[in-house]
């Protein structure tokens, strides 16, 4: 093989290595949540079949990447709801949110604390609470 070749090669089989290694992203809304010092690698958030509710800035909420409305959440079928609410929506907008969600386990997630910054490939982090019916 020429040396060109073979580099290339090489590099495409670093490339597709790689790209077997970082877990796929799901599809949802970008949020700036609030750091948490104690919150805890959540890697089930990322899974395929996690639900995913968001609160934008503005008090939008989407269930993946799907606008819904906060009432419309305790139809949802999973018993394990992960919540990333943007740092900036008002509290009442999260309330509102919880409350909808009674009954089902919810993971608040959160920013990953300091440490965690350095990786390459950041998991969710979060913090595991009930809300009771």
């Amino acid at each position: 093989m020429k040396p060109t070749i073979q580099a290339s090669l090489i590099g495409t089989i670093l490339i597709f290595a790689i790209a077997a290694q970082t877990p796929a992203l799901k599809q949802g809304i970008s949020v700036h949540m609030p750091a948490a010092p104690h919150a805890v690698q959540t890697r089930a958030a990322d899974e395929e079949n996690a639900v995913v509710v968001a609160i934008t800035a503005n008090g939008r909420v989407y269930v993946g990447a799907q606008l819904s409305e906060p009432a419309a959440l305790h139809r949802l079928s999973a018993r394990t709801v992960y919540l990333k609410a943007d740092l900036r929506a008002q509290y009442q907008a999260v309330l509102t949110v919880l409350d909808a969600l009674h009954g089902k386990s919810v993971v608040l997630l959160s920013a990953p604390p300091e440490p965690a910054l350095k990786r390459a490939y950041i998991p969710p982090y979060g913090t595991k609470l009930i809300v009771s019916q």
